[in-house]
């Protein structure tokens, strides 16, 4: 009980900030998760300035967009971790570091070499933002958090739908450079989250080991898949091929020998852990190969702008944000029933358009749902695995999860972009609907047949076997 002041009043108590609502904390997660969209589909727009401006060749600028994918998704992964280590306000608060990094040298680099390493940096930085975003967003109260999802896919499917037009828009009236550092938007959002990130981390150390062999088997698998578009010698695939087989065997030796890894034995021996990452690869894998297809045929084909291309693409944001809504608000298996349908109808339109040689109608309607269905995804898959992981695992099972769907996403613009050569861009559409179509199957049969998770590693709330 509080005594009284010198002046005989009573003391001025501050009073708790007010509670934060769910659809404000939707919106503060989305627009800390959301730009990191923009460093692949934004970006992708400025390449032909870049290359100009630079005086390098297609091949060297397309690093610019791999650089980012192989560096965001081990970022998730690893500012995952140490979201459970650290806590997520340490773990955002050097992530925004690491991002601003990023950003300064990518809009100061006097060549390609120097603007490549400040989009590994930069990128490193936005799987931060991600990462934290995603742990934030599973530790949403129960009682709040189909509200919380709901909201926060209509948020991930605006940045998702907007992103080529703004990259259009940034790199036609202000710089390429500014295009670039896109995702250091987040850092706006980061003051706006930390007063969600209450819980402390759990003081671990984190197994750099196996970090540095799950990062090594990561970014070897992205550039063997992209090495025709890139242009890489057949000596240094191979090595690369090496290098995948040997990190790959290294990280399942480091998992079976420690339990409480940087990859826990406990989640990734989860199957539905593997049954929610295979599905998100299809949807993403499908995703990134339409927006590296869809824009270049209308463009090329139908004489349109990008900034055409980008407005066109909007409607997906409207359908995301319905279906997210829908989806927030019903249970696992329906949730996943609607995915699979999003994700069927998508891959359907796709490959209709690949078949009859593209129309510019079926395209926008095809890209938008992939959108759409992007951002259902996340409500659905996010919803399913923060119920599904432990409070202990949850920045690393989410961390793992994100780092799968980026490479996917990578997976499938690489086979967009080493088959559009000898087949053309409207046939390799038939080839893009398989992704989503893949993902469809896989969320339809799994539907009721989810066991609950068991940690086998985990024997008390503070102690790993």
């Amino acid at each position: 009980m509080s005594s009284p002041s010198a002046t005989g009043q009573p003391p001025v108590v501050a009073a708790d900030p007010a509670p934060i609502g769910p659809f404000s904390t939707a919106v503060r997660l989305g627009a800390l998760f959301g730009p990191a969209v923009f460093g692949v589909t934004a970006a992708g727009v400025a390449l032909p300035k870049v290359a100009a401006a630079l005086h390098a060749g297609p091949a060297a600028v397309a690093w610019v967009l791999t650089a980012h994918a192989l560096a965001l998704g081990i970022g998730t992964a690893v500012f995952g971790r140490l979201a459970d280590s650290w806590g997520v306000r340490a773990a955002l608060t050097a992530g925004s570091l690491v991002l601003a990094a990023g950003a300064v040298v990518c809009l100061a680099a006097p060549n390609l070499g120097v603007l490549i390493a400040g989009r590994l940096v930069l990128a490193a930085g936005s799987g931060a933002m991600t990462a934290g975003g995603l742990a934030l967003l599973a530790a949403v109260d129960p009682a709040a958090r189909a509200r919380v999802l709901a909201a926060y896919g209509g948020v991930m499917a605006l940045f998702a739908a907007g992103a080529t037009l703004i990259g259009g828009v940034t790199t036609t009236w202000l710089s390429w450079r500014v295009t670039l550092v896109l995702p250091a938007l987040s850092l706006l959002a980061v003051p706006l989250c930390l007063r969600l990130a209450t819980r402390p981390g759990s003081s671990r150390p984190v197994d750099v080991a196996g970090a540095a062999l799950l990062a090594t088997a990561a970014a070897s698998l992205l550039l063997l898949l992209q090495a025709p578009v890139l242009g890489l010698p057949g000596a240094v695939a191979a090595v690369i091929a090496a290098v995948l087989v040997l990190s790959s065997a290294g990280l399942v030796w480091r998992v079976r020998r420690r339990a409480d890894g940087f990859v826990p034995r406990s989640v990734v021996g989860d199957a539905g852990f593997w049954i929610a990452a295979a599905i998100g690869v299809g949807v993403y894998g499908g995703l990134f190969a339409a927006m590296y297809t869809v824009p270049q045929i209308l463009a090329g084909t139908h004489g349109w702008s990008v900034l055409a291309v980008g407005a066109a693409l909007l409607p997906g944001a409207a359908v995301g944000a319905v279906l997210s809504r829908l989806a927030g608000g019903l249970g696992a298996g329906t949730g996943r029933r609607l995915l699979a349908g999003a994700a069927t109808v998508t891959g359907g339109i796709l490959a209709v358009s690949g078949i009859t040689g593209g129309g510019a109608f079926p395209l926008v309607a095809g890209a938008s749902l992939a959108l759409a269905t992007f951002a259902l995804t996340q409500v659905v898959l996010t919803g399913e695995m923060s119920v599904r992981l432990p409070p202990p695992l949850r920045g690393a099972g989410m961390g793992l999860l994100n780092l799968a769907f980026f490479v996917g996403g990578g997976v499938g613009s690489a086979v967009a972009g080493a088959l559009a050569p000898s087949m053309g861009l409207s046939r390799v559409l038939v080839v893009v609907a398989c992704f989503p179509l893949a993902a469809a199957v896989l969320a339809g049969c799994s539907v009721g047949g989810r066991r609950p998770f068991r940690p086998g590693g985990l024997r008390s709330p503070g102690r790993w076997d």
